[in-house]
């Protein structure tokens, strides 16, 4: 019997960009010492008191069936959350509480995409985009920001694609290469939604971990909320990523069918889970602002770390919590880079090719180590680098 092709096709043609992260993992588990700066995963654990408030709400009962689009205080406070961070009303008829951000882009492309439709995205990409895509049914087209534009879009490239699709995805601050879209860029993303009749899709999970600029929801430009789903997350923002506990924001009209689409698939989010995520919360912004210091503290270690050298150069760390790095001056591939690093070093990062053809020449550096571990191996992969480029490439 054949597998269907909706489900072998997920993937696409091709390496999923995980194959590097795999090969440490195993190195991992047979006992060879590796340094990771590969996923977006906290070296700090979940607070203890928001597991006190999960272990709590159990405890007390809440291990049944829950309200699928969201138990109402949830909603309540996510709406009020969003209004506040970006002054447009929102009110829980907005909000559908999904597991994680993962499953609001699926949902969020579910709702704006017919199977078949050309649904574009911007490359570089956070690994999941194109196969999340092809799970709603939809067809992935990519749009290059260009290294040289420091990986903003630009308008005329989503223009030369838009005939005829039915929504784009943007993710701001950006995975992975840390880019903050800026008022102008996201004004032109607006114009083009309307004048291509497209549903813009906002990833916006990283919206707590701007370093340069300011974060600005698209939703909030005129005429944007009624065509715009932002998807957001607790996971990097409150350290929550194994929680799985995030959120599309949308028009009202579009909740209820998204609902009817959770019902049929994972039946909603945990009760205890939801009562942690609501208390969670509730320890408002400072309580965030702590979660995303150590990433600040990191941007500023690379920073210094490179301009103490002249081989590797960066993309502009606007935001979110990783480090996008132009090694090209090596002679190597991102690919070829991240698996001599590896081997010479036992540090794992992540090739820019598994991001898209636009991050070519590049490896993503997650900043998910304690200080002074991330600055000694930033500064050994930089030592790496600058030996590449002197001496020539291995073999």
């Amino acid at each position: 019997m054949n597998l269907s092709r909706r489900i072998t096709d997920i993937i696409g043609q091709g390496s999923d960009g995980w194959d590097l992260f795999r090969k440490a993992r195993g190195m991992i588990a047979a006992g060879i010492p590796v340094t990771e700066l590969t996923i977006g995963e906290h070296d700090i654990r979940t607070d203890p008191a928001i597991l006190a408030a999960m272990q709590a709400s159990a405890a007390a009962g809440a291990t049944g069936y829950a309200s699928i689009p969201g138990i109402p205080a949830l909603r309540a406070a996510v709406a009020d959350r969003i209004a506040r961070r970006t002054g447009v009303p929102t009110t829980p008829d907005n909000i559908l509480i999904t597991a994680g951000g993962q499953f609001g882009l699926f949902a969020a492309h579910q709702a704006a995409c017919d199977e078949g439709d050309r649904a574009l995205f911007i490359d570089p990409y956070y690994a999941t985009y194109p196969g999340t895509i092809r799970a709603a049914g939809a067809i992935p087209v990519a749009i290059r920001a260009e290294a040289a534009s420091a990986f903003q879009p630009r308008a005329a490239d989503i223009a030369a694609a838009a005939a005829g699709a039915r929504s784009l995805l943007i993710n701001s601050p950006n995975n992975p290469t840390g880019a903050v879209y800026g008022p102008r860029t996201l004004t032109e993303i607006a114009a083009l939604c309307h004048d291509h009749g497209l549903w813009l899709i906002s990833d916006e999970v990283y919206d707590t971990q701007v370093w340069d600029g300011t974060h600005l929801s698209p939703r909030a430009l005129p005429g944007m909320a009624e065509r715009t789903f932002v998807v957001g997350s607790l996971s990097k923002s409150h350290a929550m990523t194994g929680s799985r506990i995030g959120w599309v924001c949308g028009p009202a009209k579009a909740i209820g069918p998204m609902t009817d689409l959770a019902t049929h698939t994972n039946y909603g989010i945990p009760g205890f889970i939801q009562d942690a995520g609501l208390f969670a919360l509730g320890l408002g912004d400072r309580f965030e602002e702590g979660i995303a210091a150590p990433f600040r503290r990191r941007r500023a270690i690379t920073l210094d770390l490179l301009a103490r050298q002249q081989i590797v150069r960066a993309a502009p760390l606007a935001g979110a919590m990783y480090a996008m790095l132009d090694i090209r001056a090596t002679g190597l591939t991102g690919e070829a880079f991240a698996e001599a690093l590896l081997d010479a070093e036992r540090i794992a990062v992540m090739p820019g090719e598994s991001f898209g053809a636009a991050a070519a020449g590049h490896v993503r550096v997650a900043m998910t180590l304690p200080d002074a571990d991330y600055a000694a191996a930033l500064a050994r992969l930089l030592a790496f680098a600058t030996r590449l480029a002197q001496q020539g490439p291995p073999g």
